[in-house]
């Protein structure tokens, strides 16, 4: 799962970096003090490269353990109408007061243990409310024979859910990658922005020095000398929150990961955006491999399982039984004498062997569930054709998004290098003392702002690119 929380962090701090500079100028009656040093709670612990980020997460995420956990649970769960084939075995001790006013009848409860009624007591038209003793011990057989599919058609079921609970691991574990690829990327440019920001921390102060000399030796003015120190403090505001930013971006990285760190740096070179297949080799892409996608057929052929299971129990089913038990009872027997103990003692053996058929010709709890879930399939087909319009929306829209970036880039290069030419300018025309503070201050924020912009395109072209691959499940 990529969490919108974590994106929202990452750009919100970008954007208050990237603002910091160009934000209005500092009035200051004063020289301002120093800036009171940040203490940073959230220093990194480790650095890593993205393999070794992408290799920690898919081990430590919480995320994709309950992703597999989820999966585990299915499979145990798929293993449950099969268990239908072993025998089932049980034993029974009963004790009874009970009266004993006998009718002739012989049945078999369907339980555990199979007991045929047996009765012995004179039959009676009045019936007598005298209690008798009665004892009863047994063991018995149950053994599936025939069940003429109905197993399989639940198993069949069990196991599509299977195939659903795989398919949105897989989705979980690419919306992981992708999560750490995006704060990945976002540690980079906020050391893009931290580099600019300290770079023209120093211009400046370099010069607030040379117009404090040039206001004391009287050969410029002290308003010289006030615009320099409020760009100084300005510029000094902006160094502070950048660093700022990376603090969170590296704690930000550190959660997407899983780790317990409470942040966690970046080692080596930003990996570069890779080749994009052609747009429709990308759709054809997505289509055979987006897990999201895979869910979605999964879960109509498990929703017409499920339609077939149910069907499945209106069917006959044909099963062994056999019982072994002891009985007595206390009541006067119609012939043949009352067995010794009163019946507190069930010594009269017994054994039975049966093979029991059964049929459910009309249950109308089953017929209504098997149309329950039949008119599902339809809300799955259309489920279907919603997620493969959202695939294709996402893989073109993910693809533009990339070749914008890309040309954004070129841009903002050309933009570096025209503010640093405008700042060249800018800086001999103060030290030669033919340009003011506010010229160079100009210049100064265009140059910082336009390196600040160039980190941010960088970070945007590779997260694009990350979310591209994301699309067409460039990661499976």
């Amino acid at each position: 799962m990529v969490s919108s929380i974590r994106r929202s962090l990452v750009r919100v701090y970008c954007s208050v970096v990237a603002l910091a500079p160009l934000s209005s100028t500092a009035r200051a009656e004063s020289p301002p003090s120093a800036v009171p040093p940040v203490i940073n709670t959230l220093q990194p612990t480790r650095s890593m490269t993205m393999t070794e980020a992408l290799a920690y997460a898919h081990e430590h995420q919480p995320a994709i353990h309950a992703a597999l956990s989820r999966v585990s649970a299915s499979m145990a769960e798929a293993k449950i109408p099969s268990a239908r084939w072993l025998p089932t075995i049980g034993i029974t001790g009963q004790v009874f007061g009970m009266t004993a006013n006998n009718t002739t009848a012989t049945f078999t409860a369907l339980t555990f243990v199979d007991i045929p009624r047996i009765g012995a007591t004179p039959a009676t038209a009045s019936g007598s409310l005298s209690p008798y003793a009665s004892t009863l011990v047994g063991a018995g057989l149950l053994q599936e024979i025939f069940d003429f599919g109905r197993i399989g058609a639940q198993r069949a079921a069990a196991d599509a859910l299977v195939t659903v609970e795989r398919h949105r691991a897989d989705a979980e574990r690419l919306d992981i990658d992708f999560s750490v690829e995006e704060t990945f990327f976002s540690v980079f440019a906020a050391k893009g922005i931290v580099s600019a920001a300290d770079d023209a921390y120093q211009r400046s102060r370099v010069h607030r020095d040379l117009a404090k000399r040039g206001v004391d030796a009287g050969l410029r003015s002290p308003i010289e000398l006030t615009r320099a120190e409020a760009d100084l403090a300005r510029f000094d505001v902006g160094r502070v929150r950048s660093r700022g930013g990376l603090s969170v971006a590296q704690a930000v990285l550190s959660a997407a990961m899983g780790a317990p760190d409470p942040a966690i740096d970046v080692s080596g070179e930003a990996p570069k955006a890779s080749e994009m297949p052609a747009l429709a080799e990308a759709l054809a892409m997505a289509q055979r491999h987006d897990p999201r996608f895979a869910q979605a057929l999964a879960q109509l052929k498990a929703t017409e399982e499920q339609t077939r299971a149910i069907g499945a129990e209106l069917r006959p089913d044909l099963s062994l039984t056999a019982t072994l038990s002891g009985r007595a009872g206390g009541a006067p027997a119609s012939s043949g004498p009352t067995p010794s103990g009163d019946g507190w003692v069930p010594n009269v053996p017994n054994w039975d062997v049966g093979v029991i058929l059964s049929w459910p010709l009309f249950d109308g709890t089953i017929a209504a569930r098997r149309d329950a879930v039949q008119t599902q399939e339809q809300l799955r087909h259309d489920e279907i054709d919603v997620v493969r319009e959202k695939e294709i929306a996402t893989v073109r829209e993910s693809y533009v998004q990339v070749e914008v970036a890309r040309a954004a880039l070129v841009a903002l290069g050309n933009e570096v290098v025209a503010a640093r030419a405008n700042y060249q300018q800018a800086d001999a025309r103060f030290g030669a003392g033919i340009g003011n503070a506010v010229e160079l201050a100009d210049a100064e924020a265009l140059r910082t702002d336009a390196e600040i912009q160039l980190a941010l395109g960088q970070f945007e072209l590779a997260r694009a690119r990350a979310a591209f691959g994301r699309a067409i499940a460039e990661g499976l």
